[in-house]
């Protein structure tokens, strides 16, 4: 049973759906879910689908026929249900998010926790792919794996390039095997070749965090790279990094969200609340809105309670396709009380989200609110637009003031101007289909868990 943890009252409906869930056995039909008799997973499916049909964004072009138990499982449930989220001004449906996976792989997720190689991959080129981000804790971080190196032979396979089936094999011999042997390219180097063995290792969120001094200015740079992990470990991260940019007289921020894809809205709004200026202390964060059937028991307005003593008048984000859901909230929850500029390419265009419902041994991930910020902006399905159109510098590593995307913002706090801006704007587009499907490995989210317990 569910509890609501802003303590509203369980709106009946609700009530007699999550009676329905937790005692589904005791029923041998649900709207269509006949067939393959009352198994575990058939009753995961009928929840699932129960959920979907009250608490979807887009419960109302939901047909009543839908046969949940003519899918595998609550996830292929799910992603059939994506289908109907019409949205208006937009082709197609707009959902690409909603999930459901076992709560042994959600608590691991949620956690941080990885069991892979740790590599991060992205294409700088057609044929040029490299190591974007590496995890500290993992097999390729204790194996001194760098940012910008580049893949020359994976398994022996010396084709590297974004068509299809390359991508997929690419993807599954990195991001999806237990072991794989690569050879790399080097900046300045010989190449090496190495064996790596997937482990399980505790995610670090905050690659890196750096102080410049650019003429009168100093500024503060955070690579930033998912909301997800301890809750209570990461906040008590940021509390001692915005120390650390307040003693430093820190006057700009970059907040570097490429390949962030998301998590927690409740460390969305932690690090919302030291980056917004004073200004817009208890003013409106954001709204969570829900469809019409739960609007009036769960719509809910955030507001900011101003931590740490920095007061910025501007901020800048360096975002790509990879930039999703509780990255995007932050930058627009902030964009109607500061100077907000983005660099690199559009982020990926979730203004939606979502929290666990247990189905058996599932949770399922129906999209149920959008967010908008004071102004009542949001809708960014087609992602949020840069201000100034900048390559990822991969070859460069974390924090090196040459690197495009950093070195593009640095140039503008000392000029007014933006530099680097993209002369590969043609090879971006043709790279940015396979980066997207690389990156989509990478949870992509966010989760307001205030709404129930799990």
């Amino acid at each position: 049973m569910f509890i609501a943890a802003n303590k509203k009252v369980l709106r009946p409906g609700l009530f007699v759906l999550i009676t329905i869930a937790f005692f589904v056995s005791c029923k041998k039909d649900n709207n269509g879910g006949s067939g393959g008799g009352d198994t575990a997973e058939n009753l995961a499916k009928d929840s699932a689908w129960l959920y979907t049909r009250e608490l979807y964004l887009w419960n109302q072009n939901l047909p009543s026929n839908f046969n949940a138990r003519s899918y595998n499982d609550p996830n292929a449930v799910m992603v059939a249900l994506r289908a109907y989220s019409t949205e208006p001004g937009f082709t197609g449906p707009v959902d690409r998010w909603s999930f459901a996976v076992t709560k042994r792989e959600w608590n691991d997720v949620s956690s941080g926790i990885s069991g892979d190689f740790g590599l991060g991959i992205f294409f700088n080129t057609v044929n040029d792919l490299r190591v974007s981000y590496v995890e500290p804790a993992s097999p390729a971080g204790k194996a001194a794996i760098q940012r910008g190196w580049r893949f020359t032979s994976i398994n022996g396979n010396t084709t590297i390039d974004t068509s299809s089936s390359n991508i997929t094999r690419i993807a599954n011999a990195i991001q999806n095997s237990s072991t794989g042997t690569f050879i790399f390219q080097r900046p300045g180097k010989t190449d090496t070749t190495i064996t790596l063995t997937a482990a399980t290792y505790q995610e670090e969120p905050i690659l890196l965090d750096s102080v410049y001094t650019v003429g009168n200015s100093t500024v503060g740079y955070l690579v930033y790279n998912s909301f997800l992990g301890d809750v209570s470990t990461i906040k008590s991260r940021f509390n001692t990094l915005f120390n650390k940019f307040n003693s430093a007289g820190v006057t700009d921020i970059i907040v570097d969200l490429r390949y962030n894809g998301g998590g927690y809205v409740e460390l969305q709004n932690e690090l919302a609340n030291y980056l917004v200026p004073s200004s817009g202390n208890g003013g409106v964060m954001l709204k969570e809105e829900f469809n019409d059937k739960y609007s009036t028991y769960y719509d809910t307005t955030i507001n900011y309670a101003k931590k740490g003593s920095l007061n910025l008048s501007r901020i800048f984000f360096i975002t790509t396709k990879n930039t999703a859901s509780a990255s995007e909230l932050l930058i627009n929850s902030l964009k109607p009380y500061m100077d907000v500029k983005l660099i690199g390419r559009a982020s990926h265009g979730k203004p939606v989200g979502f929290f666990p419902l247990s189905a058996g041994d599932w949770y399922v991930f129906p999209v149920s609110f959008r967010s908008v910020n004071k102004n009542g902006e949001g809708n960014y399905f087609n992602g949020l637009q840069p201000d100034a159109t900048v390559s990822d510098g991969l070859e460069k590593a974390w924090g090196d003031v040459d690197e495009n995307c950093l070195a593009s913002v640095l140039h503008y706090i000392s000029s007014g101007s933006f530099s680097r801006v993209s002369g590969r704007e043609q090879q971006d587009i043709y790279t940015e289909p396979g980066n997207v499907k690389l990156g989509a490995a990478k949870f992509r989210g966010a989760v307001d868990e205030r709404r129930f317990k799990k």
